[in-house]
């Protein structure tokens, strides 16, 4: 199976003092849908950042598909990934001074690509804000924010979309919508995504689970379910615990 992103011995430290990802070896197939899930502070979301070439690593290789992002340098780095990647984040990063619509175009257009209105328009109103196009941020809710940061990461059709948790400001609806709309993006049309969460329910729309601890590796899951997550979620806790009283 092809490796849509593939993460090779990946360091990242700061200040010197503070190790975030420790030596981190992953592949994500194309066509799959991966949950990144691990204790706070575990390194889930420099792992999702490095690996969408939002951060570099202090050492190690990505690779996205064939390029290898961690050679390039910065402007064909970002080139790159606005032709490639999606990213939705968890403060979303939307421009208050742009309209919900003009939100979601920006990546093709600084990109260079024309925006089909109709494409960008069915995205939007699968996520509820058909009506919405034209408000401003600063007057959507947090969870509508959050659904039109999931649009513009969509509209592009990327090969590979980020999510650092994509559901953490919805409510329980909103959240389904946009989880089944992620799950639709790997099974109707062949696209990869790697979602950091820390909601069990959230994972089971994934394929597998990826845990890390303390920046490494701890194991994963197929086919997960909430309780077989949040299972392993609060082993992990605990060995934690025993390792830091110890």
């Amino acid at each position: 199976m092809i490796d849509a992103v593939r993460l090779e011995s990946l360091y990242k430290t700061y200040d010197d003092t503070v190790t975030a990802l420790d030596g981190v070896t992953a592949s994500f197939a194309a066509g799959s849908f991966t949950a990144v899930m691990g204790p706070s502070g575990s390194g889930k979301s420099t792992l999702l950042q490095c690996a969408a070439g939002l951060d570099r690593p202090s050492a190690g290789r990505v690779f996205i598909g064939e390029t290898e992002l961690t050679a390039t340098d910065d402007t064909a780095m970002t080139k790159f990934r606005r032709l490639r990647v999606g990213f939705v984040f968890q403060d979303y990063n939307l421009l208050p001074s742009l309209t919900v619509e003009q939100n979601v175009v920006l990546p093709l257009r600084l990109a260079g690509r024309r925006a089909d209105r109709r494409h960008v328009r069915s995205v939007l109103e699968r996520l509820g804000l058909g009506d919405r196009l034209d408000a401003s941020p600063e007057k959507l809710s947090g969870g509508q924010r959050q659904r039109v940061a999931v649009a513009r990461a969509l509209v592009t059709e990327p090969a590979v979309i980020f999510a650092d948790e994509p559901t953490g400001a919805l409510d329980m609806r909103s959240a389904r919508e946009v989880l089944s709309l992620l799950r639709s993006v790997v099974h109707e049309h062949g696209g990869t995504v790697v979602m950091v969460t820390h909601d069990p329910v959230a994972s089971a729309y994934a394929d597998s689970v990826l845990f890390l601890a303390d920046g490494r590796l701890a194991g994963s899951l197929t086919a997960p379910t909430a309780d077989a997550v949040a299972e392993r979620l609060a082993h992990l806790g605990e060995i934690r615990g025993i390792g830091a009283a110890a």
